[in-house]
């Protein structure tokens, strides 16, 4: 929980600004590691500190303080409004216009308050999936790790409004390495990034955890044996640990809308989509429905208030293939005059907020995983991304999976080592032909999803069912 004497200190600041906020951030990640039946040595971050944000006329002043004590909040604020003052007459956008915050609130993570094991148990627990891995002579290498994070949030207005929010993510990972005659194969539990979700030990069996030191073990051995992917025109599923990483770079970064109006360009790059397509472009065949979600209380990026006090509600971005709106939080939306999603969000307390992704997730159609394998002639099955290459408009994209498995004649066949994939974005969502139940859909999150200037690193969750694209351009790597 939040130090109340934080609080008192925030509610006896004084500013000459028109409004100011303050949003306070402390938080612990810990990092445990089995590799190769070996404990690697523990690593704890402890990092809190403030924000504070003023607005005076049209201008806004930004200034962060790791000191929490009242005299230094109140010369954070002070430098704040002193920004806000000069930049008031060269602002290009006017404050004084933008919806100020209005609700107080409180949020929690489901089971954030249960205890967690100690280090001892989280290594044994470890232990027992780095040995099960241990499966044969070409095994060289076995890492089983979990991670924990507690975040605390306090957010707090001149106006009076108070948000408090707690959350606490728990990412297991696994990964195993085969090598033989020259190849090594690498399988892991759902990517090295992408199994992050908030709750408590409830994490680790929704990721399949414990027994996956065994299972992947099998797919890397599985893999060394496999033949390379062929190459060609092939009906592409893709299942969901795959769809998340689809959805993050080919509809999550081309719809934010400060890289939209161009913010981005010079770092992390532009988008081929424009504010006039709002409303008309159909970004996919008629089955794409794509929401902002931030309500899946498991998911990765699931809160209350974004980090500017907006509340946040499900809201959808593509309806039935058809772009609705864009991932842009107040300011951006006061910039663009175009409704958006309560997704401004920063990092931690070092950094202003800006507009992130956050649960970026499908719709469930109506396909069965039987149904879709049974319609599909000549195709391929992928799981879990391991690379990604996409073009600065987020349109032109290649991605490669660690594992793959023909389909032939409505049947699974052979796997495949090493497939890729390649399309257009603006395409390659039109070919989707076949959207699974919800009996396919997973829900998936990474805490490695890299923004802004000042680099912001955040977390994003992605909730998709396996899907199938029509006539996709498959190739096998060196």
């Amino acid at each position: 929980m939040i130090d109340e004497r934080w609080a008192q200190a925030a509610r006896s600041l004084t500013s000459r600004a028109a409004f100011w906020s303050l949003r306070i951030v402390d938080e612990q990640i810990d990092d445990h590691e089995i590799r190769n039946d070996v404990a690697q040595p523990m690593r704890t971050v402890r990092d809190r500190g403030a924000m504070l944000i003023a607005w005076v006329g049209a201008g806004a002043g930004y200034a962060a303080t790791a000191n929490l004590s009242a005299a230094g909040l109140q010369q954070a604020l002070d430098l704040a409004t002193a920004r806000a003052e000069a930049s008031a007459a060269l602002s290009l956008i006017d404050h004084r216009e933008v919806v100020r915050p209005a609700l107080s609130g409180y949020y929690v993570s489901p089971n954030a308050q249960l205890a967690l094991p100690s280090r001892a148990e989280w290594l044994e627990r470890l232990s027992v999936e780095c040995a099960g891995a241990n499966l044969d002579a070409r095994i060289v290498e076995r890492v089983a790790a979990v991670q924990i994070t507690h975040t605390d949030q306090l957010y707090i207005t001149r106006d009076g409004v108070r948000i408090d929010q707690q959350f606490q993510f728990v990412m297991p990972q696994l990964s195993v390495a085969a090598h033989a005659d020259g190849d090594t194969q690498v399988r892991t539990l759902g990517g090295n990034y992408g199994t992050l979700g908030q709750g408590g030990m409830e994490v680790l069996a929704r990721f399949g955890f414990d027994g996956s030191g065994e299972r992947v073990a099998n797919e890397a051995l599985q893999l060394l044996a496999a033949p390379n992917c062929p190459s060609g025109k092939r009906d592409l599923l893709l299942m969901p640990d795959q769809m998340m990483l689809q959805i993050h770079e080919s509809i999550g970064h081309p719809l934010e809308l400060d890289r939209i109006l161009g913010d981005e360009r010079n770092f992390a790059g532009w988008s081929f989509v424009k504010k006039e397509m709002f409303g008309s472009y159909r970004y996919g065949s008629e089955l794409l429905n794509v929401t902002f979600d931030p309500e899946l209380r498991e998911e990765a990026a699931t809160y209350a208030f974004d980090d500017d006090g907006t509340e946040a509600k499900k809201q959808y971005l593509i309806r039935d293939g058809v772009l609705e709106r864009p991932l842009g939080g107040a300011l951006s939306q006061q910039r663009a005059h175009i409704a958006g999603v309560a997704n401004s969000r920063a990092s931690n307390w070092n950094r202003p907020p800006i507009d992130r992704m956050a649960n970026l997730n499908i719709e469930p159609g109506e396909s069965s995983l039987e149904q879709m394998i049974g319609n599909i002639e000549h195709g391929i099955l992928m799981r879990t991304n391991t690379s990604w290459s996409i073009d600065d408009h987020r349109n032109k994209f290649q991605f490669g999976c660690e594992f793959g498995q023909l389909i032939e004649n409505g049947k699974l066949t052979q796997i495949v080592k090493q497939p890729n994939y390649r399309g257009i974005s603006a395409n390659f969502w039109r070919s989707l032909s076949a959207v699974g139940n919800a009996d396919t859909r997973e829900v998936y999150g990474t805490s490695m999803c890299g923004k802004g200037e000042p680099a912001q690193i955040i977390r994003v969750g992605h909730a998709s069912p396996a899907c199938v694209f029509s006539d996709i351009d498959v190739f096998g790597g060196a």
